[in-house]
């Protein structure tokens, strides 16, 4: 448990480390797809969910990619105009639209998801097997625990 302080140390505050290294990491990628097949990073975590979870709104794709609307509207409309996603009606919500990769944007999805897996094998080059095994059961106990923490400020609003 860490030592309670009037002040934040911010190289050894788990929030801070976390979105730094976010940021750090998302960047670094998207130097690798950016320029090449014109994405920003929404662009590309929003190809990314769609080619793994298929039909979606925005609303869902903003919660998974941590996206707010502004972020995700604008993604999607670039997506759109590029011809690489189309939105279909929502057969139970007329209001809102799934969301799908098009046929060029599957075709992208497959060019970019070896240069996404030869990052991540770079990135964890140095950690062993059992590393990464324990590294992914942190990152869940975290994503399970923020999770439960995001709702409880939620209901205590």
């Amino acid at each position: 448990m860490p030592i309670k302080q009037n002040k934040l140390f911010l190289p050894r505050f788990l929030p801070y480390r976390v979105t730094k290294l976010s940021g750090v990491i998302s960047r670094s990628l998207a130097g690798l797809y950016s320029e090449r097949f014109n994405l920003t990073i929404q662009e590309w975590r929003i190809i990314t969910i769609l080619g793994s979870e298929g039909g979606m709104t925005a609303r869902d794709i903003g919660e998974l990619a941590s996206l707010d609307k502004v972020n995700v509207s604008r993604a999607v409309d670039r997506l759109q105009k590029s011809g690489r996603l189309e939105k279909r009606a929502h057969k139970e919500d007329r209001r809102s639209a799934m969301l799908f990769l098009t046929a060029a944007g599957k075709k992208l999805l497959k060019e970019i998801i070896p240069l996404a897996q030869d990052y991540e094998s770079r990135l964890l080059a140095d950690f062993s097997s059992d590393e990464i095994e324990q590294l992914d059961g942190f990152l869940n106990k975290l994503d399970a625990k923020s999770d439960y923490l995001r709702d409880l400020v939620k209901a205590t609003a």
